[in-house]
């Protein structure tokens, strides 16, 4: 009966193999990112991308990571998660706005991950390359000639520069 054990031995050597080529050729889910507190961007975001928009804000505002994230002193790691810095949620309350306003006067139109596909404005529209842009005032005041704040001038003379002004 060796034959038998050979016979036995061989198939069961082989049906491992085959059992273990099988394994390998099953496709194998994608990992999970592990992006967490994702709340204005999608979910379901690549990595690629995510990347390219946290690029895009860092260029337009001449930031650099830790503008809006903080770094856990434990792991030596930055923790992307944590909402510690006020600036992450101002962040979130930028691109809100900008979607509004290219939704709106724009009419731009969300891909299938609920992005803007084109817009008319962006970070860089306002910001330029700084983190807090400059409010300019136009040298004659406000429409209307009334002085930054919305104030008339002091003893109620229109502010300097305005067309009431007489002189």
């Amino acid at each position: 009966m060796p034959f038998n054990r050979k016979i036995i031995a061989t198939l069961g050597l082989l049906s491992v193999v085959v059992l273990g080529a099988m394994t390998s050729m099953t496709p194998k889910k994608p990992q999970d990112e592990g992006f967490k507190n994702l709340k204005v961007l999608p979910k379901s975001i690549s990595g690629d991308n995510l990347h390219k928009v946290m690029e895009e804000w860092e260029h337009s505002l001449g930031v650099h990571c830790n503008f809006c994230h903080v770094r856990n002193e434990e792991t030596k790691k930055m923790d992307w998660a944590s909402d510690a810095k006020p600036e992450k949620e101002m962040a979130r309350d930028m691109y809100k706005m900008m979607n509004k306003i290219n939704q709106k006067y724009f009419h731009a139109k969300k891909d299938s991950l609920g992005m803007i596909m084109q817009s008319g404005i962006n970070c860089n529209t306002c910001h330029r390359g700084t983190a807090h842009p400059e409010v300019v005032i136009p040298a004659g005041g406000a429409p209307g000639g009334m002085p930054p704040g919305g104030q008339p001038a002091p003893g109620g003379q229109p502010a300097a520069g305005s067309p009431d002004k007489k002189g």
